[in-house]
């Protein structure tokens, strides 16, 4: 028995239709039980759509809205500041990113205090930030 998902970026990825001439057997919601007429059988999850979307419930809002605020200050950076950039791909900087952290962090019940500057001083950044280096990957 093989386990079949997509986790790829669109619905065409496993030829479901050819698959369709089998038969089916619903096992529970967003999963089926295909027989072969060899014997053998899958386990089809969400009808060959995006895991993502069909077993589970998708990104949630806060993600989205994380991730879709970066994408707006990205371009906003672009925008304001033309000629900066050449052509290529580009990491966000650190300031933007912590700048979309500290929009969000009412929404999950967190109250950002400002550093001290004996505090700032020691993990080496001022007290407005960036408070992780460039290179610093999340």
């Amino acid at each position: 028995m093989a386990i079949v998902g997509n986790i790829g970026h669109s619905d065409n990825e496993i030829q479901v239709a050819q698959l369709k001439n089998h038969k089916w057997t619903n096992t529970k919601d967003q999963v089926d039980m295909i027989e072969m007429p060899s014997g053998s059988r899958i386990i089809l999850l969400s009808e060959g759509r995006l895991l993502n979307l069909g077993n589970a419930t998708g990104h949630p809002s806060f993600v989205m809205s994380a991730s879709f605020t970066n994408q707006v200050l990205a371009q906003i950076e672009l925008f304001s500041k033309k000629g900066e950039y050449a052509p290529g791909v580009y990491i966000l900087p650190k300031h933007l990113d912590e700048k979309v952290a500290r929009l969000h962090l009412a929404r999950i019940g967190v109250k950002l205090t400002e550093l001290k500057p004996d505090q700032a001083d020691y993990i080496g950044v001022t007290i407005d930030g960036p408070f992780k280096p460039e290179h610093y990957r999340y």
